[in-house]
């Protein structure tokens, strides 16, 4: 259901536990609401007391209160697909074998991406990285009044078609893609480019100032290989593993490259060409060395990992672990139903959880960053964290784009723990831009209620003010 406030009018949403992402949890908390806009959080006593009297609707919900979650990377127009995503595989090939076969029988890409839009925001989502390969798919977004960006797919052109007509052509599908909420452009993979398309599609993005983002390190065949040396046909040149000069063979393509002998990382490969930087994420980063980690660091590029897909796919699971460790920058991708259960990015958070913890990592503030993961990390893979219109966290002037979980625990830690190892379907209600647009079924429309002073008893609907006002809740607070 849609909940349609009036744009003057402010409301509070409140909640045993809020999770601001850029501040400390808060017990009993509260986020005020005017306009699309948040304009306090903290305490629910506080944030009350900051609105100096004015009326006030109140919605007192059951658990806690997040962001809006950022899933950083899927396709919504497969959602017409799961048939594909249900099943086992036995690696990459395996899959797309699959996939192909499905993709080819006929489809009404509109409206099988529309459908994701809605289970997306049922999942508690706002904002998406949503990687488009038929035009007509590409209003979802704009179209459900989410968040994100739009990435139109780029793949299979070879370096002699894209000089004749290729880059005209992908300026002119460019141009039909919604420009609300964002648009970008998704080199697929490096091997699915040639050399040129790969050189010039991130100068075409940052001429525009758009994202770019592209599927890396997500099959084994990407993965830093040891070298043949020397190399077959070429020479004087040897293929040297990891730091080898392959740029100077004039290679064309990646897929040459490896039939060269030479080891590098598609990751590697890709960064000669220019196309990691702080306007690119990438997805998955599976087969990725120390090395490769260390360059994405190093060009501020984002990982959104996605291990419901890789483990459906047959592929080893990412190393989440090493990536929290070295400090990398990562968010959360569900990939399409093609490939995963659902598009619940929680359980995404879930599976990270058990990886990490299978990888060895012990630290104690894993639940705190794989919820960041989720949001603030998504949002800051496609530069959405920042600006006018940021998302990704409950701060003063954001976009109110929030996210309700229906957790028992009343303790801040335990809250924390149960949402990131038990948080899949647990959302109640999504909140994008301050419009309640999913709510559980006891969620009824605001009638007129009798002003009332303090905090609401527990459970009560509640009204906020000196006047009149009145709150629904989707699930009583208890």
């Amino acid at each position: 259901m849609t909940v349609r406030p009036d744009p003057a009018a402010t409301t509070v949403h409140s909640a045993r536990i809020v999770v601001p992402m850029t501040a400390p949890p808060i017990a009993d908390g509260a986020v005020a609401v005017r306009d699309g806009r948040i304009l306090h959080v903290g305490e629910r006593s506080w944030v009350v007391d900051q609105l100096d009297g004015a009326p006030f609707t109140e919605r007192r919900w059951r658990g806690a209160l997040l962001p809006g979650l950022v899933n950083a990377h899927t396709h919504l127009q497969y959602t017409g697909m799961a048939s594909v995503g249900q099943r086992q595989y036995g690696g990459f090939e395996d899959w797309a074998a699959a996939f192909n076969v499905v993709y080819a029988e006929p489809h009404d890409w509109r409206a099988e991406a529309a459908a994701g839009a809605v289970q997306s925001i049922a999942a508690g989502v706002t904002s998406i990285a949503d990687v488009v390969t038929d035009i007509e798919a590409a209003t979802a977004l704009e179209a459900h009044g989410l968040g994100g960006i739009a990435y139109w797919e780029v793949m299979d052109w070879e370096n002699a078609v894209w000089q004749e007509h290729g880059r005209a052509q992908v300026l002119a599908e460019l141009e039909r893609v919604p420009t609300t909420p964002g648009a970008g452009l998704s080199p697929h993979a490096p091997y699915s480019l040639d050399v040129a398309p790969l050189l010039e599609l991130p100068d075409i993005v940052r001429q525009r100032g758009l994202r770019l983002h592209l599927h890396l390190g997500e099959a084994a065949f990407e993965g830093e290989r040891a070298a043949v040396e020397p190399v077959p046909g070429l020479d004087g040149v040897a293929g040297i593993g990891h730091g080898a000069d392959w740029h100077l063979a004039n290679v064309p393509s990646f897929r040459a490259m490896r039939a060269l002998g030479f080891g590098a990382s598609a990751t590697s490969f890709v960064d000669r060409l220019g196309v990691l930087g702080p306007d690119c994420h990438i997805a998955h980063g599976v087969y990725v060395t120390a090395a490769d980690r260390a360059l994405l660091r190093a060009r501020g590029t984002a990982v959104a990992l996605c291990p419901r897909s890789n483990a459906v796919i047959g592929l080893d699971p990412p190393p989440v672990a090493d990536y929290l460790r070295e400090g990398s920058p990562i968010a959360v991708g569900t990939d399409s139903l093609s490939s995963s259960p659902s598009l619940d990015p929680m359980a995404d958070v879930t599976a990270l959880h058990r990886i990490a913890r299978a990888q060895g990592y012990a630290a104690r503030d894993l639940h705190e960053r794989l919820l960041a993961a989720a949001t603030l990390g998504g949002a800051h893979a496609m530069g959405l964290a920042v600006g006018p219109d940021r998302t990704g966290h409950l701060a003063v002037g954001a976009r109110a784009d929030l996210a309700v979980f229906d957790v028992d625990a009343r303790t801040v830690p335990d809250a924390l723990a149960e949402l990131v190892e038990d948080g899949a379907g647990r959302a109640v209600a999504t909140v994008v831009r301050g419009v309640v647009r999913t709510a559980g079924a006891a969620t009824v429309g605001p009638t007129a209620g009798s002003p009332t002073a303090g905090s609401p008893a527990p459970g009560s609907p509640t009204t906020g003010g000196p006047t009149t006002g009145a709150v629904t809740t989707s699930k009583e607070s208890r």
